[in-house]
């Protein structure tokens, strides 16, 4: 099947896509329990009108343009390194 990757690498080390979705992974876990956090502070009345209102208005990006930036070298390398691989 020439569209499957051949995962052939040392235990232990992660390529780039690894250590992205890892990465990813990682971030979103941390908004999942940011916000379960803030619903339970909502729910309990522990938290003010007034940093509700500060959160509402500076949200964060999930993905910012430095990520997909990064994302987009990680693919150009991956082609880069088939194409590459194709002509040996």
């Amino acid at each position: 099947m020439p569209d499957i990757r051949k995962v052939d690498r040392k235990p232990g080390r992660l390529d780039a896509r690894d250590r992205l979705i890892v990465a990813l992974y990682a971030q979103l876990k941390a908004e999942r329990e940011t916000r379960e956090t803030l619903e339970w502070a909502i729910r309990n009345d522990a938290i003010s009108k007034e940093v509700l209102e500060a959160i509402a208005a500076d949200p964060v990006p999930v993905v910012t343009s430095e990520d997909i930036a990064s994302l987009e070298k990680i693919i150009a390398l991956d082609e880069r390194r088939s194409r590459s691989r194709g002509n040996d």
